[in-house]
């Protein structure tokens, strides 16, 4: 696990193997998807690929796939996300899975069961995949360690380690607009140094070999020794936004914050919030993302959020082609359009 992003509120779960080393089988394929640090290119590629065959499959939107029928998805959320829990769900029953949505925080482990007796007890219902949101960085490293080898786990945000699947939408969305992420300057903006989306992000990037990613933020959310992960970092954002080419904004994370690390939202807005005057920095078809959900005066400014560079809710229905993709991938399903949309009609 990166020492940048380490979570000090991670309460001892420790994640022994990296967890590259065993989110993939013998065949190199998916088996979970905990972190994107480690994953070859084309893993990342196909996740990409098979994305777009979702989104391009007439009536996927209406109608259902058959290609998980008969398995059970557990949506395990031990942290508040309305939005990232119901891309998942959304996903899960396109894909005609059955999915069980668990309120975990007011359940067995807020009465001190064991996270691994909690996991047992889950097991049992013969299901075949946790989705895993925890304050705790590395939670779904640790499930994934200990669980049945049956059933596969994704990692839906774990503290401040990692947010796979967001960083892949992410990764679609940029493609769909620039498709060679060879000579493209990106800036992510904002919170970094409490932010698992920008740490999914920056290895996504890479791996992606990306011409140059750049990080902006105030000194105080900027994570000690970060230029380790091949950034160039800047602490005023009119320099870090001069000819970007894709401009990712973050949130900011008060509820990971210990300590007061800013005078007030409307001294960070002020010097970093996005505005139509800074986006004129970046080149004049740089597009604007943002994981949501954006605090509208504090991160960007609403001309910006709702403006003609914006891909925001390209974003948001990106998510769900990629969570099918991932939960297919994991769960060794063949996509087959053609048979797929035959029995989807016939069905």
């Amino acid at each position: 696990m990166d020492k940048l992003f380490s979570d000090s509120s991670s309460t001892g779960l420790v994640p022994g193997p990296l967890p590259s080393s065993m989110q993939l089988n013998a065949d190199g394929k998916l088996r979970h998807f905990l972190t994107i640090e480690g994953l070859p290119p084309l893993l990342l590629e196909e996740i990409l690929d098979r994305a777009e065959q979702f989104l391009n499959l007439p009536g996927t939107v209406q109608n259902k796939l058959p290609i998980l029928r008969g398995k059970t998805v557990m949506n395990l959320f031990f942290e508040n996300s309305t939005r990232t829990r119901t891309t998942f769900e959304i996903a899960a029953k396109r894909l005609s899975a059955d999915i069980i949505n668990l309120d975990i925080r007011n359940s067995a482990t807020a009465k001190g069961e064991s996270l691994l007796d909690t996991i047992r007890n889950l097991e049992a219902m013969n299901c075949n995949m946790f989705v895993v949101r925890h304050s705790s960085s590395a939670a779904a490293h640790f499930i994934a360690r200990y669980c049945a080898p049956h059933i596969s786990v994704l990692n839906a945000g774990d503290g401040r380690h990692a947010h796979p699947t967001q960083a892949m939408l992410d990764m679609l969305t940029i493609r769909q607009h620039k498709p060679d992420f060879t000579p493209l300057k990106v800036a992510i903006v904002g919170d970094i140094k409490h932010s698992r989306v920008a740490r999914s992000q920056i290895h996504a990037l890479t791996t992606l070999c990306t011409g140059e990613i750049r990080v902006i933020a105030p000194q105080t959310l900027m994570p000690q020794g970060i230029e380790e992960m091949g950034v160039n970092v800047y602490n005023h954002i009119e320099k870090g936004l001069a000819d970007v080419d894709v401009v990712i904004m973050l949130r900011l994370q008060h509820e990971r914050m210990n300590t007061a690390l800013l005078p007030s939202v409307r001294e960070y807005y002020a010097r970093y919030g996005l505005t139509e005057e800074r986006l004129r920095l970046a080149r004049p078809d740089a597009i604007v993302m943002h994981p949501g959900p954006a605090n509208r005066g504090v991160e960007i400014d609403s001309r910006v959020a709702d403006g003609p560079q914006s891909v925001i809710l390209q974003q948001v229905t990106n998510g769900i082609a990629v969570r099918m993709a991932v939960m297919s991938m994991v769960m060794g399903a063949a996509l087959a359009p053609g048979k797929a949309n035959s029995q989807r009609e016939g069905g």
